[in-house]
């Protein structure tokens, strides 16, 4: 499965979370497709850090469409979750799994090339550093919060090797959903809700490492439209 089909799939995933949202009013089996789109969008980000040829563009895309995407987002989020206050859209969600992935790179390299007796060191700040960034998106309130910036890192970490990715992606939707299950008295949704947030790892384990046909731009302009137009019609 090459990326061109990932980023499909995940698009027409989001475009039935937020219309199930926008025309149902409630939760639905449209939101639980919806838990298919934000894993792999997480992996996607990790792999452009890997292969892409020119990593400031690759920030600059992320940080205009956030702030485009944000009125749309919050105009959607305002009509159909009465959410007020400061949210951020997934593009600053990703934009800081991006930073914090290159962070880490950046301050491991770092260590390998001067304290070659320190290299575990250089790791343990990386992975400080990127819980830091992570803590940020708790506070900032963005979309998917910390959690969604440490499995972009997750999916960084772990990229060649396919065991400790999937138990690593499978501990963090665990960690997802326990607290929510065991607080809300074991309301059976969150477990249905965790196994459809494992489904998008299917997809994801499918992945050739091609990229396919290129939509550079189709993502980031898929999803402030989307949400206009669903805020329009509904």
């Amino acid at each position: 499965m090459t990326s061109f089909t990932l980023k499909i799939i995940a698009l027409i995933a989001m475009f039935c979370d937020h219309f199930g949202y926008a025309y149902i009013g409630h939760f639905s089996i449209f939101n639980l497709i919806g838990r298919i789109a934000f894993p792999i969008f997480a992996f996607q980000i990790s792999e452009g850090f890997i292969h892409t040829k020119n990593l400031r563009k690759y920030f600059l895309r992320l940080g205009v469409f956030a702030l485009i995407s944000q009125i749309p987002f919050y105009l959607f989020m305002n009509k159909f979750f009465n959410q007020t206050g400061l949210y951020l859209n997934i593009f600053f969600t990703l934009f800081l799994g991006l930073l914090g992935i290159y962070l880490y790179d950046y301050i491991v390299k770092s260590f390998d090339k001067s304290c070659l007796n320190k290299k575990n060191l250089g790791k343990i700040i990386g992975i400080a550093i990127v819980f830091l960034i992570s803590y940020i998106a708790q506070i900032l309130n963005t979309d998917y919060g910390a959690w969604g910036v440490i499995l972009v890192f997750m999916f960084f970490l772990f990229s060649k090797n396919k065991i400790l990715r999937l138990c690593s992606y499978t501990l963090l939707v665990i960690v997802k959903y326990i607290f929510p299950f065991i607080q809300f008295n074991y309301n059976c949704i969150y477990l249905i809700l965790f196994l459809a947030t494992l489904l998008p790892y299917v997809f994801i384990d499918s992945y050739n490492g091609k990229q396919g046909k290129k939509i550079k731009y189709l993502l980031y302009l898929f999803y402030p439209l989307h949400l206009i137009l669903l805020y329009s019609l509904f």
